[in-house]
């Protein structure tokens, strides 16, 4: 086995394959390794349309030999850590690998020990989460017959940071139409201050939320789920007038101790768990302060190493982590190693952290949140070919791009190294 790449891949997810597929799309003669140790290749996301019982499981995942570029030799194995000063990556039993230029992109991982009890509890009876197992989130919906159903997310960075409440807003629809409404308080409680960071999305998703009558909970953290008494507990975040403040109704049930501390029943309980990098990522020296992999924000390259470039979910990256920045931050990184190796300079191209959220309002409804660093709207022009002159607003057409148009895009134009 070679010992030596001049381009070494660190993950086989989407920003791995893409980058290793588009650099050979523009240069066959590259010599490419992907260190990956999964049989299976997943596109997430669709699995919150799995989680409400809307799209097959099966057709969210693909063999890891099927999407892998032909051209690339596939290293079956873990990579331990780092040696960047001679270039250099370990791994579990292939011995130490060595490369010209290095491409960080292994994802992130899921920390049940940050919430209490979150370990012994997820996916176990009315515990759930979209993130771990959609089908499970599918039997706690369909098996729902009324009380509280909480949805929450951690302090965490996460995964597409939308998808907490899209699960909210299906089950929402899903009670409506299975006539539960009556029956159940559906809450969505986040530590953030607002449901979504721009504006014009923002103001959609509040009158969303006021058509399903959700309680929606900012500056609540969870701390703690107690399965066996279905409890959840919240620290409150928010200082000053932000403080939590539980209605005089309280049909929820809450109860508040101290300043700070809420616990709230539940009859279903759906949450993104804690997320952090890996932790062969988190304990090198490549990460900032926070754990996360630290590049320039516009070039994708690192901040101390030249020759090592970072992208999607593990990157330190002031933006959300979804596919579509990945399908952004590919072009970027792939043009700068070309030029390091053609000219001995990074190219032209910068990122100006563009992402995506997909955010399903309903059975059927979607809203399409595009946006970049500075939180600008900047919806794609081309949705005006589809007939959706206004994304921020629900529309049928976006659901149909959500469940039959991006999975077809990712498998066989993005998976292939086109820049679409």
């Amino acid at each position: 086995m070679k010992s030596h790449y001049q381009i070494l891949v660190i993950g086989g997810g989407s920003g791995g394959i893409m980058t290793a597929a588009n650099l050979l799309a523009k240069d066959k003669t590259l010599d490419i390794a992907i260190i990956e140790p999964a049989e299976w290749h997943y596109y997430q996301p669709a699995w919150t349309l799995v989680g409400a019982g809307t799209y097959d499981y099966e057709k969210t995942r693909k063999s890891m030999a099927s999407v892998m570029p032909k051209q690339v030799d596939w290293i079956k194995d873990y990579a331990t850590g780092f040696m960047p000063d001679s270039n250099t990556v370990s791994t579990k039993e292939s011995g130490n690998m060595t490369y010209d230029y290095l491409v960080v992109s292994p994802g992130l991982v899921m920390d049940t020990t940050l919430i209490e009890g979150l370990t012994e509890s997820l996916g176990k009876d009315v515990v759930c989460s979209n993130y771990t197992n959609p089908k499970h989130t599918w039997e706690v919906l369909k098996n729902f017959k009324g009380g509280n159903a909480v949805f929450t997310q951690p302090t965490t960075p996460i995964k597409c940071g939308g998808a907490p409440q899209k699960i909210a807003y299906l089950a929402a629809d899903y009670f409506k139409k299975n006539g539960l409404k009556h029956k159940s308080n559906i809450v969505f409680a986040t530590p953030g201050s607002v449901i979504f960071g721009v504006k014009e999305i923002r103001e959609s998703l509040m009158q969303v939320i006021s058509k399903y009558g959700i309680h929606f909970k900012p500056f609540y953290a969870p701390i703690k789920i107690d399965s066996e008494n279905q409890i959840v507990t919240f620290r409150g975040v928010g200082t000053g007038e932000n403080k939590c403040v539980i209605n005089e109704d309280n049909e929820l049930r809450e109860i508040m101790s101290g300043e700070s501390i809420i616990e709230m029943p539940f009859d279903m309980l759906h949450l993104a768990p804690p997320q952090t990098a890996p932790k062969f990522v988190k304990n090198s020296v490549l990460v900032n302060e926070a754990g996360w992999l630290d590049v320039d924000k516009h070039t994708l390259q690192h901040n101390k190493y030249p020759n090592i470039f970072g992208l999607g979910d593990v990157a330190a990256l002031p933006t959300a982590k979804t596919g579509a920045a990945i399908r952004k931050q590919v072009p970027v990184v792939s043009d700068n190693i070309l030029n390091l190796i053609a000219y001995s300079k990074k190219g032209d191209k910068s990122y100006n952290g563009y992402s995506s959220c997909p955010l399903v309002t309903g059975y059927g409804k979607m809203i399409l949140a595009e946006f970049d660093y500075d939180s600008n709207f900047i919806p794609d022009p081309k949705l005006k070919q589809m007939l959706v002159f206004n994304s921020e607003k629900e529309h049928w057409r976006l659901w149909m791009l959500k469940k039959y148009g991006l999975p077809y895009l990712y498998w066989n134009k993005m998976m292939k190294g086109k820049e679409v």
